[in-house]
């Protein structure tokens, strides 16, 4: 009697999945060392190729072309990896919301925006260095920068679900602030060129925003 052969096109579908997964990532992480190493313009897609260890024509087939790259390349870096779920819906932004004490909830906010930070912040230099002559790149950069506002916006929202904020600060005024003080701009001022451990910046964070936004 004749078995029949097992099948093993789901299992090698599989790998070729998570190959091509770890590719992009590869892909990705050569395109951050370029981007702030030699800015949009100078870092081509072929010295990423080569850096990457592939072939130009797979960083094509994997991204289409260089905006689409860095697109994806801020993507990863606001969550920290590339799963499909919203930054808003992370564990970090999460344990903010659920959380019931308001100074509590600037601590937790404080630590996990200290890590989008430092992943982020020199691609946002990148990003407004080159949509001063890419006007692409200048409208990504918009959209990032509106949803980073709907996201300040929501923190504010779960500040005032337990109290408070300070009297004749509006919600949005509040957001406002806590946008300049966690923008990439102070990020990039004070660890980078300032050369503040982050362990200063987050306790400078959290003091700051405790004092302009709770009563």
């Amino acid at each position: 009697m004749e078995t029949k052969p097992v099948k093993k096109r789901s299992y090698n579908s599989t790998r070729r999945k998570e190959q091509a997964r770890l590719t992009r990532l590869q892909i990705i992480e050569a395109a951050r060392v370029l981007f702030i190493d030699r800015g949009y313009t100078g870092a081509t897609l072929e010295s990423i190729a080569l850096a990457a260890g592939v072939a130009v024509e797979t960083v094509y087939a994997a991204f289409g072309n260089k905006r689409a790259l860095l697109a994806e390349l801020i993507n990863v870096s606001l969550v920290g990896d590339d799963q499909p779920i919203p930054v808003w819906q992370r564990e970090g932004a999460l344990a903010v919301k659920q959380n019931q004490d308001q100074h509590r909830q600037i601590h937790l906010f404080v630590i996990d925006m200290a890590v989008i930070m430092s992943r982020v912040a020199p691609l946002f230099e990148v990003m407004r260095s080159a949509s001063k002559t890419e006007p692409d790149i200048a409208e990504m950069l918009q959209n990032i920068l509106a949803e980073r506002a709907m996201r300040l916006e929501i923190f504010i929202n779960a500040l005032l679900a337990n109290g408070p904020i300070q009297k004749g600060l509006s919600p949005h005024d509040a957001a406002e602030t806590v946008w300049a003080l966690t923008s990439g701009e102070m990020y990039t001022l004070l660890v980078k060129d300032r050369n503040w451990t982050i362990e200063k910046y987050k306790n400078w964070l959290i003091n700051a925003l405790t004092k302009l936004i709770l009563p």
